[in-house]
């Protein structure tokens, strides 16, 4: 007969395996998964909710189109540069270095085109610069 105490064993959990199948889930879900990959960005310009804009004598609203035409204040600017776009402001800001410049440019406008703009106004000392939208209603409208 024995009569020693037999040794207790404590039972113990092994994390190693446990950490392993995590591992190869992680594994497995990051190879997956499905990335977007944005090739093209497609942008719709601009849109937001505003009351109608007033008519002030301030004002210099700049027209850009699509294809990078400009008009100030409803007449046509002879040429695409920043020197024939310059010189149309000065001679629409009526109210000199306080006036504002309000860009209007087309959604499908090119970046370039209103800073074009934007760079001219300030070879003229125009500071003073905003940008157009249209609301919601009238976007969804057309």
């Amino acid at each position: 007969m024995n009569f020693r105490p037999h040794a207790r064993v404590e039972p113990e959990i092994n994390l190693i395996p446990f950490i392993d199948v995590l591992l190869v889930v992680l594994i497995f879900l990051m190879l997956s998964t499905t990335y977007s990959k944005f090739t093209e960005l497609q942008v719709r310009l601009p849109t937001a909710d505003a009351e109608p804009q007033r008519d002030y004598p301030r004002e210099v609203i700049v027209a850009v189109s699509s294809d990078g035409r400009y008009m100030v204040n409803k007449a046509l600017v002879d040429g695409r540069g920043i020197e024939a776009l310059g010189a149309a402001l000065t001679l629409a800001a009526k109210a000199g270095k306080d006036s504002v410049i309000i860009i209007s440019a087309d959604a499908s406008a090119t970046h370039q085109a209103v800073i074009t703009v934007m760079e001219a106004a300030r070879r003229q000392g125009l500071t003073q610069i905003t940008f157009a939208t249209q609301s919601t209603a009238q976007a969804g409208a057309k």
